[in-house]
């Protein structure tokens, strides 16, 4: 009969443990809509190649490199917007680490501070850096992703500088877009390239439609 007990209660014990893990991971949230005006102060302005009736504020779930779920924010092109969420469906069931996801208008539209601080992010009306050729930022058709873990490497420079550690890319670390791994295959996925592949400055937070 004790034995009998002990088996029925170890059951329960596990029913529960089991019943307590499910929730505590959050099913995957993410909505679409119409672009919220804070979140383009200061990324837009007149004569950008597209307007806010073209864009999107796509709110996501996601796994913070503390190891526990988050909603982040991140302005698209409309057209875009259901392959963006797509993408990070896939990187939250792989609890791939993102840092922060803000509109660059949080960092007052400034690329350089936010990919100080290692800021997820996608829209930012501007040119290609040293030009005066539109970035596929600019049509909220690139997503950059973790920029510390995943710098920009510019003419011997390294974008952002805290990047530089991250420079060896075969030592494979948290939050590292690497050919093969998860990021890269999510983005892959919905058809975008990866930046990381060019030859000549590579731009490994970058991800875009086109391939620019």
């Amino acid at each position: 009969m004790r034995i009998a007990l002990f088996a029925v209660a170890a059951l329960v014990g596990l029913s529960v443990t089991v019943t307590l893990s499910r929730a505590a991971a959050p099913a995957f949230s993410g909505t679409i809509e119409p672009v919220h005006w804070a979140d383009l102060r200061h990324s837009y302005r007149a004569g950008c190649p597209v307007g806010p009736s073209e864009l999107r504020t796509v709110s996501v779930s996601h796994w913070g490199f503390d190891g526990k779920p988050h909603v982040g924010r991140i302005v698209v092109a409309k057209r875009v917007a259901p392959s963006v969420v797509s993408v990070f469906r896939t990187l939250w069931q792989a609890k791939f680490p993102i840092r922060r996801l803000q509109p660059v208008s949080a960092f007052r539209g400034s690329d350089d501070a936010s990919m100080a601080a290692d800021n997820t992010s996608a829209f930012n009306c501007r040119f290609v850096g040293g030009t005066s050729r539109w970035s596929m930022h600019a049509y909220g058709e690139a997503v950059d992703v973790n920029p510390v873990e995943n710098p920009y490497v510019l003419n011997g420079r390294v974008l952002p500088p805290a990047g530089r550690r991250y420079l060896d890319r075969s030592r494979i670390r948290r939050g590292m877009a690497v050919a093969g791994g998860v990021l890269v295959r999510a983005f892959a996925s919905v058809g975008w390239k990866w930046g990381g592949r060019w030859s000549v400055s590579p731009d490994y937070q970058h991800f875009s439609l086109s391939g620019r």
